[in-house]
């Protein structure tokens, strides 16, 4: 829970005060209404309208097939489902490295059109200035380094990233400046942990880890990696919380069983 309360709305100045306060942040990932409304309801502060919506929603091999409409559309229907988490908003591929007005102008969507209170975009040192003009127009930002799915083709696969010396040094010079540029947090995802603990200590924002280690200020996964509802690739980082594809088979199992049989729809089921 955090310190300002499961009735009260997260912001941007809640999640510095929990950094402040060596107070662990929750984030979860969430594409839809239902997802959104539970997470809401457990207090997780943060909620991550992902790209990775593209491989376990819509059945993409990677986000780089996802769209700004996409994105817009599943954002539009978690921040209807929120009344206190902090809901942000994945800006997909090429909706922010072509030019930096086509940045600012996507970023505001998320907040105009989708009702979303921030956005998360990958990559270091080169993205600063985008970074800095979408903060000076009044929209929190949330930067993301190490493994960026958006950049896989580039890192050779999904693999650890910052394993080298002159790697590590350059990740911990990109999120200083990555802060200066007026990033709030930073996503840390898929790097040593001793590596994350250092960038965690070096910056005052906070650091949300993804297979980053225990010393990172948050958390996040993705809900469908949480549940065992994705089931073609699990990262080495995923805790399985739960495997309700089981679940769900069973169950539908026993609706087709019942229906075949006729035992479904009973009495209790029909109307007089």
């Amino acid at each position: 829970m955090s310190t300002q309360g499961k009735l009260n709305k997260i912001s941007v100045s809640t999640i510095r005060t929990m950094k402040r306060n060596h107070e662990k942040i929750a984030m979860l990932t969430a594409y839809d209404y239902p997802t959104a409304l539970l997470l809401d309801q457990c207090g997780v502060e943060m909620i991550l309208v992902g790209d990775s919506l593209g491989m376990v929603v819509l059945g993409y091999d990677s986000t780089l097939p996802v769209t700004m409409e996409d994105m817009i559309h599943h954002t539009k229907a978690v921040s209807r489902a929120v009344s206190c988490s902090m809901v942000i908003g994945d800006m997909p591929f090429l909706s922010y490295q072509c030019s930096v007005d086509q940045a600012v102008s996507n970023a505001g969507r998320f907040l105009q059109e989708a009702g979303a209170h921030g956005v998360k975009l990958e990559g270091g040192r080169e993205y600063a200035e985008v970074v800095r003009r979408i903060s000076m127009a009044g929209i929190p930002v949330v930067a993301h380094l190490g493994l960026t799915p958006q950049f896989v083709h580039q890192l050779g696969g999904y693999k650890v990233q910052g394993k080298e010396q002159a790697a590590a040094a350059r990740m911990i010079e990109d999120a200083r400046i990555l802060e200066e540029a007026g990033a709030f947090a930073v996503v840390l995802e898929c790097i040593p942990a001793p590596l994350a603990k250092n960038i965690t200590e070096t910056l005052s924002i906070p650091t949300i880890g993804i297979g980053a280690g225990p010393h990172c200020d948050g958390q996040v996964l993705v809900i469908h990696d949480l549940l065992g509802l994705y089931e073609r690739f699990t990262p080495k980082f995923v805790k399985k919380y739960s495997t309700l594809n089981n679940n769900i088979r069973e169950s539908v199992r026993q609706y087709m069983k019942e229906v075949k049989e006729g035992s479904f729809p009973d009495k209790d089921h029909s109307f007089s």
